[in-house]
């Protein structure tokens, strides 16, 4: 019997992600494809399933690693990427198992191990975010800080009482964040959280891969969510390099 009921889990967890798959998954817009070329500002690699920006002039200490949202290419978050790199921070974007963070928990260990000389912070969006604040809370005193964009922390990801440093970015065109978690889940932030609200953006455009189902449209350019969100995390990142 235990044998079926496991059959039976796997079976439904199997039918959960091919649907999930075609009903949210989503791909790379041309505008990520292009961000993904190597400038003469910033170079982009790809080592063990991670997507680098890396600044080639002036490299911050603090690096970035970005878990993407459920369904989305690590690749759409390029645009992204690539604006923090061209202010001098390392950004790494690790791809995750069926494009779904919550397989991919643990990708940053690699990357902190490998890159010892680097201090980081950790974030996502949306169910990426989620992830990123429990690899936090299991290894807080390996983090600088963490950010939420259109994500926050569950019980497992708990941040309040650690050092960490946090910033919730969210959108007010967002159809997709469920507000009522957003509201109550905030008791598990330091309370000095900086929370910054993107006026016009939507749920999709703090990535870059098109309509996404059950978002709002926003009323501001994908290019301007981009700006003002890189320019939010690099706002955030000065005043944690002061500390």
């Amino acid at each position: 019997m235990k044998k079926l009921i496991g059959f039976g889990s796997l079976l439904i967890l199997g039918l959960l992600l091919v649907w999930g798959y075609f009903y949210f998954n989503t791909s790379p817009s041309e505008n990520a494809m292009q961000a993904a070329n190597e400038t003469s500002k910033v170079d982009v690699l790809e080592s063990d399933n991670t997507l680098i920006f890396e600044p080639k002039e002036t490299t911050n200490k603090v690096s970035i690693i970005l878990y993407p949202g459920a369904f989305v290419n690590a690749l759409s978050y390029a645009p992204l990427a690539k604006n923090l790199a061209e202010h001098g921070y390392k950004t790494y974007i690790p791809e995750m198992p069926f494009d779904l963070a919550v397989f991919g928990k643990n990708k940053a260990e690699a990357i902190i191990d490998q890159n010892r000389d680097e201090e980081f912070v950790i974030g996502g969006h949306s169910l990426g975010g989620v992830m990123a604040s429990r690899f936090a809370n299991e290894h807080a005193d390996q983090l600088k800080g963490i950010f939420y964009l259109a994500s926050y922390p569950d019980k497992k990801g708990e941040i309040k009482g650690t050092n960490l440093a946090a910033l919730s970015i969210t959108a007010t065109r967002d159809g997709v964040l469920n507000q009522t978690k957003y509201k109550e889940n905030k008791r598990y932030l330091p309370n000095d959280t900086t929370f910054t609200e993107i006026k016009g953006g939507n749920h999709a455009q703090f990535g870059s891969y098109g309509k996404q189902n059950g978002d709002r449209k926003a009323t501001i350019s994908e290019e301007k969510q981009t700006s003002e969100t890189s320019q939010a995390m690099i706002s955030w990142l000065e005043k944690i390099k002061l500390k």
